[in-house]
């Protein structure tokens, strides 16, 4: 790969926009000109709906973009037996290079051991039977999960300790910009892919107003010569015309 762009992949998560129909996002990803989108499990493909799975993937297809990826709601260690098989079996038919799933439903300062150890043993698990079948683990980057600090995510990514579960990230908002640079830098050894957006405190911004700090974080991922998603999430007013003005910021950042 010989170009700063080709590091990256430009989308968008589906739960962007969970008020339009997957038809609908896919003909505006395209508009947009990005390549790539991660459909969310909450919405417009459900675990276990096959024939959605399916169509989805169609309409991904036939709109010229990928599937970057599932994002399953499936907690870690705390779902019923045989969850995670109908949360793959989603993704496979869906096409998607990776599932991602959350570090269970507490935070890190309220688990306790037994719920910390049940959330990495189930991680190590699922993490083995999406390999089985060319599939990763991503580990949602969230408040009220095991990885709400950069302390504990790293914690979690060590004691699991397999090359089938990484974490995703997300410039958390209640937080300086230096400060989320500081720790962006020691989570890039399990970093799996970026959800792009661009608040002050709660307010949607458009994602131009924070290109600066954008350069920042991926100048810091670039040298590490790995294929990454970028995807948007948290467009302003969930207005698509500001997800267009956001993805042409987007590939601008991604160009420069």
């Amino acid at each position: 790969m010989a170009d700063n762009e080709s590091w990256f992949e430009a989308g968008v998560l589906s739960v962007t926009f969970r008020q339009l129909s997957a038809k609908r996002i896919a003909e505006l990803t395209a508009q947009a000109g990005l390549q790539a989108i991660e459909w969310g499990g909450d919405i417009h493909v459900p675990p276990g709906a096959s024939a959605v799975a399916a169509e989805t993937a169609r309409i991904t297809a036939e709109s010229g973009l990928r599937v970057s990826g599932y994002a399953s709601y499936y907690r870690t260690g705390d779902e019923p037996e045989g969850e995670f098989d109908k949360v793959l079996d989603t993704a496979l038919t869906l096409g998607a290079p990776s599932v991602r799933v959350w570090a269970g439903r507490v935070g890190s300062a309220e688990a306790d051991d037994r719920l910390w150890h049940r959330t990495v043993e189930d991680a190590r698990r699922i993490g083995e039977k999406a390999a089985a079948h060319g599939l990763r683990i991503d580990l949602e980057f969230h408040r009220n999960t095991l990885t709400d600090t950069i302390d504990s995510t790293i914690k979690l990514m060590e004691d699991i300790g397999s090359p089938h579960v990484r974490s995703c990230w997300q410039p958390p908002v209640d937080m300086p910009p230096g400060q989320r640079e500081a720790e962006l830098s020691r989570l890039l050894p399990w970093l799996s892919g970026l959800h792009v957006f661009h608040w002050v405190g709660v307010e949607r911004l458009p994602l131009r107003e924070g290109l600066d700090e954008w350069r920042r974080y991926l100048d810091m991922i670039r040298p590490l010569k790995e294929r990454r998603s970028a995807l948007l999430e948290f467009v302003k007013d969930d207005d698509p015309e500001q997800f267009i003005r956001d993805a042409a910021a987007l590939k601008e950042l991604l160009e420069t």
